[in-house]
């Protein structure tokens, strides 16, 4: 394995972690604070109800995921970012979704070279069904340390 492989998979894990530690883990379908069925580690993609999975196809399906909002993060700048962005933002990107980051100021902050700007901007993003939640308080407060490590 290459040095560059090996660093990718360094940053995989440690947004696995920093996912894990914020989403929980449920492997019987629920309904999430805004109403929409999830399962695992707050994956929802045709996800019903009554859905259940096992440990190990939660652990693919998060890694997956990640490696999706990784993928995302890496895409949307021309320019490489440090290691710990690209692990918060991942994270970010996988608790928003894509779409939400692409129209986001915080994107438009990291596009302007503006990192700590955009880290500070996920400090806004703690709504969800119009609802200020505390645990999305904590999980930006937490992505944002993470995000402005590289900074110091």
């Amino acid at each position: 394995m290459d040095l560059k492989t090996k660093l990718g998979a360094g940053v995989v894990s440690a947004a696995i972690a920093l996912v894990a530690a914020w989403e929980g883990r449920s492997l019987i379908a629920y309904v999430d604070p805004v109403g929409i069925p999830t399962i695992c580690d707050g994956y929802t993609q045709g996800v019903k109800l009554g859905d259940m999975a096992s440990p190990q196809r939660c652990d693919a399906l998060t890694e997956q995921e990640v490696r999706r909002a990784l993928s995302v993060v890496d895409r949307s700048v021309s320019y490489p970012l440090p290691d710990e962005v690209r692990v918060a933002l991942s994270s970010f990107v996988y608790n928003v979704g894509a779409g939400a980051y692409a129209n986001s100021t915080l994107l438009r902050k990291l596009r302007a070279r503006d990192i700590a700007g955009a880290c500070q901007e996920l400090d806004r993003w703690v709504y969800a069904g119009g609802r200020k939640l505390r645990g999305l308080e904590r999980r930006r407060q937490a992505e944002r340390q993470v995000c402005l490590s590289s900074l110091h």
